[in-house]
């Protein structure tokens, strides 16, 4: 039955997922020039925007420039193919409603597609942009210092909340195997 609460859980589970791909994960900010108020700003995010020139943009003399990711020096496939696994993994396991022991397995099978991207986003992909930022040759010519200061944003925090509909989804099913097994042994 599709009108389960594991669906709404599932369904949950996918918007967040979807939502990853939206919403940036870390803005990372360069104090260039302290006394004069300027900084330099880039934004970590799983799909690539546009860069802008940087160039002119540091020459400008604003208080913020706005640097964009950096497209060919920063590889996210690993991240944007967990991220489409687990969200398929999601769709799929709404559809399944007839197969309980197939959408448990496939719910921990998103469970932990989810958490290894979440892994990977803390503790490889965060890192690992501010280093190719850092030892950039455009930036370094124009910045004082090259170490930036990494503030998280939603989509950092969003797939955890996917975790935990993946986590309530799997015991919802659980809980109608569990109740279907009673029924059967009753009669």
């Amino acid at each position: 039955m599709i009108q389960r609460i594991q669906t709404l859980w599932l369904a949950l589970a996918v918007v967040c997922i979807g939502l990853c791909f939206f919403m940036p994960v870390a803005k990372y900010q360069f104090n260039d020039r302290p006394a004069e108020g300027q900084r330099v700003e880039s934004q970590f995010g799983l799909l690539s925007k546009d860069v802008p020139d940087l160039h002119k943009q540091l020459t400008t003399g604003e208080p913020v420039v706005v640097c964009g990711p950096m497209v060919n020096k920063m590889p996210t496939w690993p991240l944007l193919t967990l991220a489409i696994v687990a969200g398929a993994i999601g769709l799929v396991c709404i559809f399944l409603f007839k197969n309980r022991r197939l959408q448990m397995r496939l719910a921990a099978l998103g469970f932990m597609a989810t958490l290894i991207y979440v892994f990977l986003l803390f503790f490889w992909a965060v890192d690992k942009y501010a280093d190719v930022l850092s030892n950039d040759g455009m930036l370094k010519t124009f910045l004082m210092e090259a170490k930036p200061e990494v503030s998280w944003c939603a989509g950092a925090f969003i797939p955890m909340a996917a975790l935990v509909f993946f986590f309530l989804a799997q015991r919802a099913i659980r809980k109608d195997e569990m109740m279907v097994r009673a029924a059967d042994r009753l009669r």
